[in-house]
């Protein structure tokens, strides 16, 4: 995988932990399983950090959006699948988390019910 998909996912994970006004311990462990599974650099870990405090919540969803224009449709799929099982690692699935992944995944020009049963097929780390 390459940077784009690492900072797109890393991006739309960003606005999905923090959608609902709280990062659960439970959703920080997923985003460091993530950070694990999916071999994300720590160059990558550090330039998003360091880009996303600079950036307003519209400006880190244009970011994650242009960077999964680079990505091909199965790593957006991917990317989307992974946030999907992200918003319910918590217990609880908060409107604005759907709203968000509904809106993003339309966006990005990804079906809905395909990132639904992309995440079915693929084994959860959560």
């Amino acid at each position: 995988m390459d940077a784009h998909y690492h900072l797109g996912l890393l991006h739309f994970a960003h606005l999905l932990v923090s959608a609902d006004g709280e990062a659960d311990i439970r959703e920080l462990d997923a985003l460091f399983k993530i950070k694990i599974r999916e071999n994300i650099p720590e160059a990558t870990l550090r330039k998003f950090d360091a880009v996303t405090k600079l950036l307003t919540e519209r400006e880190v969803y244009q970011a994650g959006l242009e960077h999964l224009a680079s990505c091909s449709d199965e790593e957006k799929l991917k990317v989307f699948a992974t946030l999907y099982r992200l918003s319910e690692v918590d217990g609880r699935v908060h409107v604005k988390e759907i709203r968000l992944l509904l809106y993003a995944v339309k966006t990005a020009g990804i079906e809905f019910n395909d990132v639904v049963d992309f995440a079915k097929k693929n084994p959860s780390i959560f």
